[in-house]
């Protein structure tokens, strides 16, 4: 019996369960798909190329599922209360007639489990479609071909997604048994013509409130633009940060505690408007929802930007990644040699307790053969050095693989015993009257001194790429960097404004009229990695004695070499040697290394990750955000049925009943959003910036389609509440109140 009831009533509160079903069967749908990751990179033929990276992101997806199941749990319980608060009297009317507590509670437990089951069958089906389609979103990240596409089910992901709707089910049922064990029969019999007691303010303070939130974001936006992101982490710059996020947080706030003031005192001194229809208790309602939603709105807000920046930064970062790895791999293979600076050696030297007892440390005289000093590197034994040949001790004789090869040496700019560089950034934005990037003002990279170069040393490697080399003369220079417009903007404006330099005596004057960016990368990487290097005349350097700074080793494997082979060698296990001088001391040591394959790969790893847990966070938060404000605007309209029903009967229209419902629906969607959108706007500006430090960002895209995507989903909310308000208002207006 008790289940017939229960089916009986989700058949006929359908509606009410509508945001219910919505919610859970996209939450199943997305998280059924998402957690099929590890066989989607297998039949994309990721794991081909990225050993363990379909485990690697099933993984991060996996835990970060569990999660986001508890949101979507605490959401739920949200969702319930709106059902609860819509069938009160009816659950009274089952303890009038004879029913206990339990029973009632075991009726509203097999709705429940009716509506989640539903939920799961058509959210698993869903899953399955997307699942299968995004295998080609997958390919499309990392840049692989599709080999043998067949259809397949993850009994893995369907155990997790059904275990995350359980524990939201179980979620659900602990509140439902709370309420009723809570509820007086009285109190449930009488819910419907209990009124919210609401606190209206003066309009007057609102307005002044909404003004004084306003200004605070409009401040915390100009604070943003002009200091841009910590990123360097100094103290300084992380404080004023903080400020700022908190100035636009309450102000955030305070806009939308005072916004119903606000649009009332304008309405108000716009007689013809605010008198017109039902525009007067439009205002009325709205500001009495906006007195006990203004937190949540603004909590809304805030989440909206941040799924809406996490997914535009996250998917142009990952195009980022990819338009520069190309010009940022030249080679097959290469080293880094870092040499010890003053400030190393003192704290080497000073702390031989964790530097190594028996080592001493030293300045180099001059830059190290990098070639030479590889031969110092041991192989360690492992299963991988012995199938390639390897043995364990033999010496890494890198000269064995490579064919061409040439060794960049960088000096540091700030000569032996000065404390100033002979030239650094900001002393290049004075020359043209630039100011330095946003959020590098306190960081190093405004007083560190630009690398040096010699004129030689730099005609070599252009030769080595098979570029013309370039005359300086005595009294030449240029600049190289492999960075993003907002560092070479400014080194172009200094060689095409004919900048002149005073270093060593000599009045130094540009060869070129802009950096030679595919002349510039001297290291494998993802991004840039020059930023930025001055090259001088040979003499003029050996004049000024630059102690070295960085070496790189750049090497093509030789001919019969492939590239599986001379990977696997240089990839192999070994123990880096000491780079000694003749007195025994330690002069440098080893830096990053990286083979162009390796670095490939990297960064389609970095895509696809990056893509997926931005498009996955975003994704559930935008959700998250539309069924709140669809609960809250549900909860309102149900509550204010009997005024509606007195419009009715005083002779109202019930088109402009439901005209009066969607206006409010509407800011209530609609001013979130917008702020949200406007906060992205500004922190991506500055976030575009920091980016261009390395490489161009550009928004478009796949980007525009994803959060298409994740409009679509807001919007279709909006529309659920819509229509699921206006069913209210026609039931509440069709029948006449009691008498």
């Amino acid at each position: 019996m008790l289940c017939k009831i229960a089916f009986g009533n989700v058949r006929r509160a359908g509606r009410d369960y509508l945001v219910y079903l919505l919610t859970l069967t996209l939450a199943v749908t997305v998280f059924y798909a998402f957690n099929t990751i590890a066989i989607q990179v297998d039949i994309a033929g990721v794991e081909a190329q990225s050993s363990g990276m379909g485990q690697l992101l099933g993984n991060i997806i996996s835990g970060l599922t569990v999660f986001l199941a508890l949101v979507m749990g605490f959401l739920m319980v949200y969702a319930n209360n709106f059902i609860m608060k819509r069938r009160k009297k009816e659950f009274g009317l089952y303890q009038v007639l004879g029913m206990s507590r339990g029973q009632v509670a075991l009726i509203m437990a097999i709705e429940t489990l009716l509506v989640s089951a539903a939920a799961l069958a058509l959210g698993l089906l869903l899953g399955l479609v997307l699942s299968q389609l995004m295998v080609f979103f997958t390919a499309s990240i990392f840049k692989t071909q599709i080999a043998d596409f067949h259809f397949f089910v993850s009994m893995g992901a369907l155990v997790t997604t059904v275990g995350c709707l359980v524990a939201i089910f179980l979620v659900t049922l602990v509140f439902n048994l709370r309420v009723v064990r809570r509820a007086k029969i009285v109190d449930l019999m009488s819910s419907g013509r209990k009124n919210e007691t609401v606190k209206t303010r003066n309009p007057w303070v609102a307005a002044a409130i909404f003004v004084v939130g306003l200004v605070l974001i409009i401040v915390s936006y100009a604070r943003l633009l002009s200091d841009g992101l910590p990123y360097d982490g100094q103290p300084e710059a992380m404080t004023a940060f903080l400020i700022t996020t908190a100035m636009v947080v309450v102000g955030t706030i305070l806009f939308f505690f005072g916004l119903s003031g606000f649009l009332l005192k304008v309405l108000q001194g716009m007689r013809s408007l605010y008198w017109r229809g039902l525009n007067m208790v439009t205002l009325r309602q709205l500001a009495a929802k906006v007195n006990t939603v203004s937190l949540s709105m603004a909590v809304i807000a805030m989440i909206l930007f941040l799924a809406i920046t996490s997914v535009t930064t996250g998917m142009s970062l990952a195009d980022t990644m990819n338009n520069t790895v190309e010009r940022g791999t030249p080679v097959d293979f290469t080293r880094c040699l870092v040499y010890w600076g003053p400030r190393s050696l003192a704290e080497m030297n000073n702390n031989a307790a964790y530097y190594g007892e028996d080592t001493r440390y030293a300045a180099a005289d001059g830059p190290v053969d990098m070639m030479e000093a590889s031969a110092n590197d041991v192989f360690t034994a492992t299963s991988e050095g012995e199938a390639a040949g390897i043995a364990a001790g033999q010496p890494f004789d890198l000269a064995s693989i490579a064919g061409d090869y040439v060794q960049v040496d960088t000096f540091d700019s700030t000569p032996r015993g000065a404390d100033r560089p002979l030239v650094s950034l900001v002393d290049l934005c004075d020359a043209v009257g630039r100011g330095l990037p946003a959020g590098t003002e306190s960081s190093d990279a405004s007083t560190l001194g630009l690398l040096v170069m010699t004129e030689s040393n730099y005609n070599a490697y252009l030769r080595f790429r098979g570029m013309e080399p370039i005359e300086l003369g005595k009294n030449g220079y240029t600049i190289t960097s492999d960075m993003g417009a907002t560092v070479n903007d400014i080194y172009n404006a200094v060689l095409g404004d004919d900048v002149e330099l005073a270093i060593g005596g000599r009045t130094l004057k540009p060869v070129q009229d802009r950096v030679p960016e595919d002349a510039s990368t001297f290291q494998n990487a993802m991004m840039g990695m020059n930023s930025g290097t001055i090259v001088l005349p040979d003499d003029l350097v050996e004049q000024l004695d630059l102690p070295p700074y960085y070496s790189y080793l750049m090497v093509n494997y030789a001919h019969g070499v492939s590239t599986d082979q001379g990977d696997a060698y240089v990839s192999a296990p070994r123990t880096y040697g000491n780079i000694l001088n003749g007195a025994g001391e330690s002069v440098a040591g080893w830096g990053t290394e990286a083979t162009r394959t390796a670095t490939y790969e990297s960064t389609d790893t970095m895509n696809g990750l990056i893509s997926y847990l931005a498009i996955y966070i975003g994704f559930v938060l935008v959700v998250a955000c539309a069924a709140i404000l669809t609960i809250q605007q549900l909860s309102g309209v149900a509550d204010a049925t009997a005024n509606y029903r007195i419009l009715s009967e005083l002779g109202c229209d019930r088109t402009e009943i439901v005209h009066s419902v969607l206006v409010q629906q509407s800011i209530f969607f609609v001013f979130p959003l917008l702020m949200g959108i406007a906060h992205a706007i500004c922190a991506l500006s500055v976030i575009i910036e920091l980016v261009a430090l390395f490489g161009g960002m550009t928004i478009g895209g796949t980007v525009g389609l994803v959060t298409l995507i994740f409009l679509i989903a807001y919007g279709g909310y909006f529309c659920v509440t819509y229509f699921m308000g206006k069913g209210i208002v026609y039931d509440a207006t069709r029948t006449r109140a009691a008498a």
